[in-house]
């Protein structure tokens, strides 16, 4: 899950637990305003009356009550006999009209022309708890609208601070090809943070390539290097097999040194191959149909076929074409995917090589019916020198995967490979778009 997603996440969950919080506290809460609210306009109510009764005097409201029609509210004054003082806000019933209605009552005695007076003021308590309903619906609508709100504004900002993020992994990572990654461009930014990682990427980038170019440089001179002394030697031995009175035993040793020296000189030839095709060292313009280049294949493989009189069957679309690629190479890369299917294949076994296009996608797949892949193994394949027990037996460096691999990276190719124990393998070649046209 991307980071920005995490975060939109994080804060959508955050204000869903706000609102469910507010909503269980909203009743309450709406209740107590509601009846703060009602409580001050009888005080209001309350103070009104008394200046209009110190201005007109008691007696046209002395022992009078007034009730609106729907006896929602009421006010009364009478005299008061009690002794004590009163100036109090609280629920309580009355008998009105027959009718016992809830009331929330201001009781307040005062004094007015040497005589004692309480005054009621009230509110049906259905009055006040009528607007609670509304209040409630528009305080929640008010909120989601504002939870939406901040949603949309995160969402916004996020992607606008994580913006040179995205930046970086697409420009510094993920759009170079490793371990090239050419030139250093610093991604704007306001933060402080993604400067260091930009840099700190950059840095670590510039190491690694440098390590690889001095890997790559280092295998390129020492293979060349190699290559005369082998040479050399190679004549030498040759030229001591021409002597006449050459002792037996020196001959074998000579012949054990000469196959050495082959094995060596096929190790570098191989490295040195390895590191021209990652510097790029090749040209990619021949057209070829890859029916004939897997039958130039055949025919240079047969004969190992014949050896362990294995059946080889293609079914590759005459018509298809390779197009701006080098043959060399591609011969090398299918070379080898044949010889290990013949040299890792049972007596009487079987190899097909199979075209198929499908969802606009050209691909070539080598199957064998030999001793397959462990499921443990099929991540080290491509390791270069990495040699597994069933390869112990033949005559292998641990180079002829590696090479597959540079090759089809060097063709922008990709590679699946699918294998079971002792059931076969199968060697899965996707070309990209425009390197195989039909016709």
């Amino acid at each position: 899950m991307k980071l920005k997603t995490k975060l939109t996440l994080f804060n959508a969950l955050s204000k869903l637990v706000i609102v469910t919080i507010f909503v269980m506290l909203l009743p309450a809460l709406i209740k107590n305003i509601n009846q703060n609210y009602t409580d001050n306009k009888l005080r209001k109510q309350k103070d009104k009356l008394l200046r209009i009764i110190k201005i007109q005097g008691i007696k046209n409201y002395s022992d009078a009550s007034y009730y609106t029609p729907l006896k929602e509210d009421y006010v009364s004054i009478g005299v008061d006999s009690s002794t004590e003082v009163l100036d109090t806000i609280k629920n309580e019933k009355r008998l009105i009209q027959g009718d016992t209605i809830e009331y929330r009552i201001l009781s307040h005695n005062f004094n007015a022309e040497s005589k004692k007076y309480l005054m009621e003021i009230a509110i049906s308590v259905d009055a006040i708890t009528e607007t609670t309903r509304p209040l409630q619906n528009i305080a929640f609508q008010v909120l989601l609208g504002m939870i939406l709100l901040t949603i949309m504004a995160d969402q916004f900002y996020s992607t606008y601070v994580l913006r040179p993020l995205g930046l970086i992994i697409k420009t510094k990572l993920i759009g170079h090809k490793f371990p090239n990654f050419g030139s250093y461009d610093k991604v704007k930014t306001s933060t402080s943070d993604f400067e260091y990682l930009d840099i700190s990427i950059y840095k670590m980038i510039e190491t690694i390539e440098s390590t690889f170019q001095k890997e790559r440089e280092f295998i390129s001179n020492a293979s060349h290097e190699l290559m005369t002394p082998i040479s050399i030697l190679q004549s030498k031995i040759e030229n001591m097999f021409e002597q006449e009175d050459i002792a037996d035993e020196l001959k074998t040793r000579l012949l054990e040194m000469q196959k050495i020296l082959n094995r060596l000189k096929s190790i570098t030839k191989t490295l040195l191959l390895i590191s021209q095709i990652e510097n790029e060292q090749f040209l990619k313009e021949d057209n070829i149909p890859l029916a004939e280049l897997i039958q130039e294949v055949y025919d240079e493989i047969s004969i190992r076929l014949q050896d362990k009189n294995i059946s080889f069957e293609t079914a590759i679309p005459a018509d298809w074409q390779l197009v701006k690629v080098n043959k060399f190479l591609l011969f090398n890369l299918f070379f080898n995917l044949i010889n290990n299917a013949i040299k890792y294949n049972k007596e009487n076994g079987e190899i097909n090589v199979v075209g198929l296009y499908q969802n606009d996608i050209f691909s070539v797949s080598i199957n064998d019916t030999g001793i397959g892949i462990g499921a443990e193994q099929l991540p080290f394949i491509f390791n270069r020198f990495k040699k597994f027990r069933q390869s112990l037996t033949q005559d292998s460096f641990g180079l002829g995967l590696p090479i597959v691999k540079s090759i089809a990276e060097f063709h922008k190719m990709k590679i699946e490979v699918s294998s079971e124990k002792n059931m076969g393998s199968s060697f899965k070649l996707i070309f990209p778009a425009g390197l195989v046209k039909v016709g």
